[in-house]
């Protein structure tokens, strides 16, 4: 239904989970897909299955918080029409062992650094070539965590969430008459959770299940398209109806 083709998504964080099923929702629909990952053989190994099943995927290792490889890596591969932040620190490597009044500035620095400057240095390297083209798609998956919190010792974790669901807000005003849409995708707990604690968690989700990649990648591509061009500024909650207050 959602025709992507001509267009290049670059998709961070793509190497496994959610973002290798985004790059298999987008490059579905005719995008080309370069497949971001900290690891080059994650994003090599889902390059070459998308590649194998007739799409055009290329593999762009690199980390999101060097900003002069992310510029390198988009002059080398752009332009890109379609950008996804999904690259991010979370799970249970996401909470400390402490409440906020404990935490020193060590704490802060790696979840800042990922969630919300990563996605900071991925927008600033993307959005000269979308303004000068007239067209383009931001949108940055975020979590829960950013709209609601989700317990004692998340805060370094949430505020970096959160921190990027203004940024696509702001993005929104400043360059929604350049043809530029931002939005953010708020995750509820994925299918990637541990399986001890999955049937517990899943009792706490309306729709009964937890969430899964093709989940996300199916939402990412409607607002990768042209019939989302009126959405912008928006954070759209995928949890399950786990988060409706």
């Amino acid at each position: 239904m959602f025709d992507l083709t001509g267009r290049t998504a670059l998709i961070t964080g793509a190497g496994q989970n959610v973002g290798a099923g985004i790059a298999r929702t987008l490059s579905s629909a005719g995008a080309t897909v370069l497949v971001n990952d900290l690891r080059a053989e994650r994003a090599e190994e889902i390059a070459e299955a998308l590649a194998a099943n007739g799409v055009t995927a290329r593999a762009l290792p690199f980390d999101v918080t060097d900003r002069t490889a992310i510029d390198e890596a988009v002059a080398a591969h752009g332009p890109i029409d379609v950008l996804v932040n999904n690259a991010g620190n979370g799970g249970a490597e996401a909470m400390l062992p402490k409440k906020f009044a404990d935490t020193g500035p060590d704490d802060w620095r790696g979840p800042m650094e990922v969630n919300l400057d990563g996605v900071l240095h991925c927008c600033h390297a993307v959005l000269p070539g979308m303004v000068e083209r007239g067209h383009g798609r931001i949108i940055t998956i975020s979590s829960a965590a950013g709209t609601h919190g989700v317990g004692i010792g998340f805060a370094p974790y949430s505020v970096g969430k959160g921190g990027s669901l203004s940024l696509m807000r702001s993005l929104a005003l400043e360059h929604g008459r350049d043809g530029i849409t931002a939005n953010s995708v708020a995750l509820g707990v994925m299918d990637s959770v541990r399986a001890e604690t999955a049937a517990a968690l899943t009792k706490s989700i309306p729709v009964g299940r937890l969430g899964s990649p093709d989940d996300v990648g199916a939402a990412c591509l409607w607002l990768a398209s042209n019939e989302a061009g009126w959405v912008t500024g928006q954070t759209i909650g995928l949890n399950g109806g786990a988060f409706t207050s």
